[in-house]
């Protein structure tokens, strides 16, 4: 993930913060702004969900064995290769038949499974497993590849509606290369629903003063512990957003608070959300969220040979982890929630 200000663009757009217990970290500025959200399911079909969702629960033994499995620089050719085939072999025990997407510039992994119902979009989970050079990246981005195989192992066999898609993309620390490659394929858009892409949720810290903000931000800082989890997303698709926040009510207590960002123009007042592998779904007119606990506005590891899994906060990750499964499920079970968002 390239550096850069998260939080910045609360400036320049409306902001909705949930907690895990439906609480908000700041006061609505103007009932204008707020986020219109689609009817919530009743009955049998959230009965269904909820039940599915408390069976579904991640593993963090299994998180962090591929943090330590991946505790390596991924930045060379060969680094990069070993970390492929350990991808691979991971999905292929899951029962996944993932597939190696080569272009210019290095090689991209993707897998599928279908859904049933053939008239829904697909849903993508993603995550970037490059690094930097001289950096391990537990948090940069093995927490984000770590979360993809727990989706994998979690959903794999699960019969959804919507077909379930994952993808690891190459060279992002390049300039988000390995992403553009993947999108740049216009046929495997047209019955894409949402991403979903993660960059670094592995870190938190709860000392006062530990989150960063930019200087004269115009409202209260929902926090000066780095406790929440944020979620970024295009204003003009709502409905993955919402379906963050939709499902944040219905989880438990001990998962962490979620700081849910919606970002208008497609970022283009503010270049600095653009810069993971969410930014060229955008371009593309796809509906993408990025997943991130803010980087470098909070762990001092950021881009640094420090980056170890011994600074992974484990009941934070953990957490992190539990609410995209959870969202990820709803989004695959709901077969009308994308259907409504209006065309880019």
């Amino acid at each position: 993930m390239k550096k850069w200000i998260l939080l910045m663009l609360l400036a320049l757009v409306a902001v909705a913060v949930v907690g895990s217990r439906g609480s908000t970290f700041f006061e609505q500025r103007s009932s204008s702004t707020t986020i219109e959200r689609i009817p919530v399911e009743t009955s049998e079909p959230q009965t269904k969900l909820k039940e599915l969702n408390s069976a579904l629960q991640v593993s963090a033994d299994n998180l962090l064995t591929h943090i330590q499995k991946l505790n390596f620089q991924r930045y060379t050719t060969k680094e990069r290769s070993l970390t492929r085939t350990y991808i691979t072999t991971e999905l292929t025990k899951f029962g996944w038949k993932p597939k190696l997407e080569k272009f210019s510039e290095g090689v991209n992994i993707f897998a599928e499974r279908g859904g049933t119902d053939k008239s829904a979009k697909a849903i993508i989970v993603a995550a970037h497993y490059d690094t930097v050079a001289f950096s391990p990246g537990a948090d940069d981005n093995a927490s984000g590849v770590a979360v993809v195989l727990e989706v994998a192992r979690l959903l794999g066999s699960h019969s959804t509606p919507r077909t379930l898609q994952l993808a690891f993309f190459d060279k992002e620390e390049a300039g988000l290369l390995g992403s553009q490659a993947f999108v740049s394929k216009k046929a495997r858009l047209q019955n894409l629903g949402g991403a979903i892409v993660m960059d670094m949720v592995g870190y938190a810290c709860y000392t006062v003063g530990c989150q960063k903000y930019p200087a004269g931000l115009p409202v209260t800082p929902p926090s000066d512990k780095g406790d929440f989890l944020a979620v970024v997303g295009d204003i003009e698709h709502l409905p993955l957003l919402n379906a963050f926040q939709s499902s944040l009510n219905k989880q438990k207590s001990n998962l962490p608070p979620v700081l849910i960002l919606p970002i208008p123009f497609k970022g283009l007042l503010t270049p600095d959300t653009l810069r993971s592998d969410h930014a060229p779904f955008w371009y593309q007119g796809v509906g993408a969220v990025l997943v991130t606990d803010t980087a470098n506005l909070r762990t001092p590891h950021y881009h640094q040979p420090s980056d170890v899994p011994i600074t992974i906060e484990r009941s934070f990750f953990t957490g992190a982890a539990q609410i995209v499964v959870n969202t990820t499920t709803a989004l695959l079970e709901k077969n009308e929630l994308l259907e409504t968002q209006p065309p880019s």
